[in-house]
């Protein structure tokens, strides 16, 4: 494994950053006529503009050498060779590996794993297609025209935003998709209400086979179809399960030919890459799950190969680590300006936060720095009419990236010009903001009364960084090239706090205090003795409700 120092800012940067932080960014502009190319990168048809950023040119270059000087590039290299990055669990991490095309034997442990994934790649296309063509039948003898999709985190948000984004608003016929994360029972109760159990097949997507919200839900499911399906019927003819858990998934019942197995190197928030993508293959076909893999293996490329200083995942993550720790913004707001992309702020939180939500350094000293700014954000347009106001006049300063399509999917060009320009605008007005000289004279102009509170209400003070990622058309191979973009960015940003980001052991402890609670409220055993007294008090409460 590679040798690692995190990086540290040097004093020059530091300086930077305090100039930057007073420096309107109007005034940047006008310093440099070259600051839109300089600050501008392009991969494929990829355009990501830092213009509007806190930052300058010889500042991302000085970034650059400070990552290379501190081993990014040996690491980047590691992760692309099957090393066991992820220290804490002893595991290579290999969700790359799920999308290479290549013959060449990867050998983890002795083990060719990259000859595995391709052999459970074809039983997905496989299964895909025989349900696709309608071969695939139920315990009845009825075609599968539904699949359930059931598992949580990252084996839910993956393939979910992958088939909202990418399914045809007018498709008629085919294979119905639905998922259902949460275990609250109304989730499955509305994802079934309308469903034959005859023709419903589910897949179970859990790493482990053991994870609690999936596993209740598998059983309900379970119930259902045996209450739906004549006596005696074979409920296993409706479960396809994703997991690493082979023999888990046999002993709930699923026939070894239904159960499509995932390396453990694999992390649910890159799983959507894996046996999971099954329910991506069976929404969209093979030849668009096939483009989505095949995106994502020329961002691979890309990372694996690219210089530092214009590896496009490398110098987001450069920019993003000068605002969070040299700048102090400690939020980030991703406005995706396509409604395909409406669930994309949710998957890149899990991606982001529940990587880099961390505290300690791969050797488990303290992190000297903060790490993963909060994250958050919306569809643009609509974000407009929320949160947008609080970006624009709010008193705490937060980076935007803007996502925008160049080319719409379908529909006509002139709507998709007005979500291009308003995207566009957002990212002005944030920078250059609007003077009170500038509202006053608009108010002039229109006649209007100009004292000072009305001025003073209309001021927007502009700074307020942004980056803007055009797009091409938004299609499969695009969708996975954008998505492997931010999962290599989120890698190199872990490295450059020196912590794991592959590992995710605070998500542990609450299902752990979790399992005695839930016993405690159905009756079927006692809260530990040292719960806390408001826990306790809060479960009695619920316990008496239910019981009612």
């Amino acid at each position: 494994m590679p040798q690692y120092m995190t990086l540290v800012l040097t004093d020059s940067l530091r300086a930077a950053a305090r100039a930057l932080a007073t420096t309107p960014l109007a005034a940047l502009f006008e310093r440099d006529g070259r600051r839109a190319e300089r600050l501008t990168f392009e991969w494929e048809d990829f355009r990501v503009d830092f213009a509007k950023e806190r930052i300058t040119p010889e500042v991302l270059a000085d970034l650059a050498g400070l990552a290379a000087e501190a081993g990014v590039e040996r690491w980047i290299a590691a992760l692309f060779a099957g090393e066991k990055l992820n220290v804490t669990e002893g595991r290579p991490v290999l969700h790359p590996a799920l999308r290479d095309p290549s013959t060449d034997p990867l050998t983890v442990d002795g083990v060719d794993v990259r000859a595995a994934m391709r052999e459970v790649r074809s039983r997905v296309a496989a299964l895909a297609g025989e349900i696709g063509r309608g071969e695939r039948r139920g315990a009845t003898g009825a075609p599968i025209r539904h699949l359930v999709h059931l598992g949580i985190g990252g084996s839910d948000l993956g393939p979910r935003l992958v088939v909202d984004a990418l399914r045809p608003a007018n498709r008629k016929g085919g294979v119905g998709v639905s998922f259902v994360a949460n275990v609250d029972p109304a989730a499955l109760d509305r994802a079934l209400a309308d469903l034959d159990p005859a023709a419903t097949l589910f897949v179970v997507a859990s790493k482990s086979f053991s994870t609690r919200e999936t596993l209740a839900n598998a059983r309900a499911a379970r119930a259902w179809l045996a209450a739906g399906l004549h006596a005696g019927a074979d409920v296993g003819r409706h479960f396809v399960a994703a997991t690493a858990n082979v023999a888990a998934a046999a002993a709930f019942g699923i026939a070894p030919e239904a159960i499509l197995p995932m390396h453990e190197g694999v992390g649910g928030r890159f799983s959507l890459w894996s046996s999971v993508g099954v329910t991506i293959a069976v929404a969209l076909g093979n030849p668009a799950h096939a483009a989505l893999l095949d995106g994502a293996h020329a961002m691979d490329r890309h990372f694996a190969t690219a210089p530092l200083a214009s590896n496009l995942p490398v110098v987001m993550a450069l920019a993003g680590h000068w605002n969070a720790n040299a700048l102090g913004l400690r939020q980030r707001v991703v406005a995706p300006y396509a409604d395909a992309l409406a669930l994309l702020p949710a998957y890149l939180q899990q991606l982001s936060l529940e990587s880099n939500g961390k505290r300690v350094t791969r050797e488990g000293a303290a992190v000297e720095e903060r790490t993963a700014p909060a994250l958050w954000g919306g569809v643009g347009t609509d974000g407009q009419h929320a949160f947008f106001q609080w970006l624009h006049q709010g008193t705490d300063v937060v980076p935007v990236e803007f996502i925008v399509p160049m080319v719409p999917a379908h529909g006509d060009r002139a709507r998709h010009a007005l979500l291009v320009a308003n995207a566009l605008a957002q990212a002005q007005a944030l920078a250059l903001g609007r003077s009170a000289a500038d509202v006053a004279a608009e108010l002039a102009g229109r006649g209007a009364g100009a004292d000072a509170a009305a001025i003073a209400a209309r001021v927007c003070p502009g700074n307020r960084p942004s980056t803007t990622i055009l797009l091409p058309r938004i299609g499969a191979r695009t969708l996975g090239a954008l998505l492997a973009l931010f999962e290599h960015r989120t890698f190199v940003e872990g490295l450059l706090w020196g912590i794991n980001p592959f590992d995710q052991f605070g998500v542990e402890l609450g299902k752990i205090l979790a399992e005695p609670i839930a016993a405690s409220l159905t009756g079927t055993g006692d809260l530990a003795p040292t719960v806390d007294p408001s826990t306790r008090a809060l479960a009695e409460r619920v316990r008496l409700a239910m019981e009612r």
